[in-house]
Formats: C-alpha cells, sequence, structure tokens
C-alpha cells in the first residue's frame, strides 16, 4: 500500500502556477527635437520677423520721435508713394514702368557687354604669358581710376541718351569679372593639367577640362559683384545727366522735397538688384550642377 501511495504520487500532476502579473507596457519616449537654428526653414522665419520688426520700428518710430518727414519719411508714406508710381500706366512718365525699363536695359546691356568683354580678356590672359606682360600694366592703372570721375566725360562724350549710361555700366563691371576670372584661370590644380598632358590632351581639352571647372566658382562671384556694381553704375550715370530713368525720378523728387518718393523708387531699385542676384544664382546652380549646393554659392572668401 505505501509503495501504491508513492506510485501515486510520483505519476501526479505537478500544481498549476499562476501566471504573473506582466505590468502594462509604457510607449517609448520620444526624445526631443531640438531646435535647429541652422536649418533652412527656421532661417527664413527668422529672417521674415527681423523684416517685420524692422518695419514696424521704421513706422511707429519716426512717428514716436517725432522725425520730420524730409529726414525719414513713415513707411506708409514710402508704401504710398510706390502704389502710386507702380499703378501709372506703362507709358507714364511720372510712373516707374517708363523708367524701370530704361533702367533695367541699362543695366542688362552694360552688365551684358562689360561681363563678357572681361570674362575673354581673362581667358586670353591666362592663356598666354606675354599677353598678360602687356595688359597687365594698363590694366592695373585704369582700374585705379575712380570711375565716378569718369562719368561726366563719358557723358560729355556720348550725350545723355542710353549709350552713356550702357558704356559707364561696362567700365564698372569688367574689372571684377576680369579680376575673378584670371585668379581662377590660375587657381587650377597643376596635378590634373600634368596629368592630362601625360595623357596626350590638347591645350583646349586641358582648358574645357580643367581649367575651365576651376576657374567658374570665381566667375559667378566676379559675376555677382558685378551685377551689384551695375545697379550703381547706371543710377550714378542718370545722376550726371539723363532723359529718363529711376535717377531722374530721384532727383525730381528730392527737388521737391519729396522723401517718400525718393525711398519708393529705392525699393524699387533694390528689387531689381534682388532679380538679377537670383538669376544669376539659377544660372550658378544649372552651370555648377557638379558641385554641391553650398559650395557652389561660395564667393572667394573661405
Amino acid at each position: 500500500m505505501a509503495t501504491n501511495s508513492a506510485r501515486a504520487d510520483d505519476t501526479a500532476l505537478p500544481a498549476v502556477q499562476a501566471p504573473r502579473a506582466t505590468p502594462p507596457r509604457t510607449a517609448p519616449k520620444k526624445p526631443l527635437r531640438r531646435f535647429d537654428l541652422e536649418s533652412p526653414a527656421t532661417l527664413r522665419i527668422l529672417s521674415a520677423l527681423l523684416l517685420v520688426a524692422v518695419l514696424c520700428f521704421w513706422e511707429f518710430g519716426t512717428r514716436a520721435f517725432g522725425v520730420p518727414k524730409f529726414l525719414v519719411p513713415p513707411l506708409s508714406d514710402v508704401l504710398a508713394a510706390l502704389w502710386q508710381g507702380l499703378s501709372a500706366g506703362l507709358l507714364a512718365r511720372d510712373g516707374y514702368w517708363y523708367h524701370g525699363f530704361i533702367t533695367l536695359a541699362e543695366i542688362l546691356l552694360g552688365f551684358g557687354i562689360g561681363s563678357a568683354i572681361g570674362l575673354a580678356l581673362g581667358v586670353a590672359i591666362s592663356q598666354n604669358r606675354v599677353l598678360e606682360a602687356l595688359i597687365q600694366p594698363y590694366v592695373a592703372a585704369f582700374q585705379s581710376i575712380p570711375k565716378i570721375a569718369i562719368v561726366p566725360i563719358v557723358i560729355m562724350w556720348l550725350g545723355y541718351g542710353i549709350s552713356s549710361k550702357v558704356t559707364i555700366v561696362c567700365m564698372l563691371t569688367f574689372f571684377p569679372v576680369l579680376v575673378t576670372s584670371v585668379a581662377g584661370f590660375k587657381a587650377v590644380d597643376q596635378d590634373r593639367i600634368d596629368l592630362l598632358r601625360s595623357l596626350s590632351a590638347t591645350p583646349w581639352q586641358i582648358f574645357r577640362k580643367a581649367k575651365l571647372p576651376s576657374a567658374l566658382p570665381y566667375v559667378f562671384a566676379g559675376l555677382d559683384m558685378a551685377a551689384a556694381f551695375a545697379v550703381v553704375g547706371a543710377i550714378v550715370g542718370e545722376f550726371v545727366g539723363a532723359q529718363a530713368g529711376l535717377g531722374v525720378l530721384i532727383l525730381q523728387a528730392d527737388a521737391q522735397m519729396d522723401t517718400g518718393g525718393s525711398f519708393a523708387v529705392l525699393v524699387v531699385l533694390s528689387l531689381i538688384g534682388i532679380a538679377l542676384t537670383k538669376a544669376l544664382a539659377m544660372v550658378r546652380r544649372r552651370v555648377l550642377h557638379w558641385m554641391p549646393a553650398e559650395k557652389s554659392e561660395r564667393s572667394l572668401g573661405p
């Protein structure tokens, strides 16, 4: 009997243990997103907020501190003059469209001709040391002459028409492109040229495969500077002598003590400069597609 009871105890099923209560699962904590001050979206928002703050201070600050309107007009006066000039007809002599087209034509023609001549001469100088030795002293001498001092002489030679303004813009845009293009063609890696020569490359192939790609960032940096100088050259030429243009509108507004009108014309000029810079940036991205965006848009600085 004892043996049977022992066997019964041995064959008895073990006691079923109750399952342990598992703690409820909690969702994993999401990492806190850090505020990226250098992101493009954040920079655009901060730039817009800064612009709004400056405009608000301009409008309310001039009124609060009692600044005379002939010194610094309120923003509302500038916007009213801007609306009045833009709402005029395309051929209205007191509007911005007629004079703006003339100034824009002077800027584009002078910028295109001056930049093309500067780039062509830069290529020629970089390819021929004899030509560089012959032309470099004269280029340096002419570059040291203040271009503003030549403007009255150019107006006297070519008259008050558009040709004199185009010539002035050419003189101001020629040198930045020339200097930067020469620097770019000289900055090419000599090892690349030696490699191409070892592969029996022609001078044209060396120029197209090595020198030109290395010089293009420098050339576009010079074009950026030339674009700013083009706007300045056109307005200075119109100040000295012109029959139409945005510079003439500025002189007329200053003669009437209409500072708001002068500021409105400056806004139009700044928009023209921004549009020209944006157009150059688009061309740069298309031409320098093989470079990273941050490098292709970098100037000559480090």
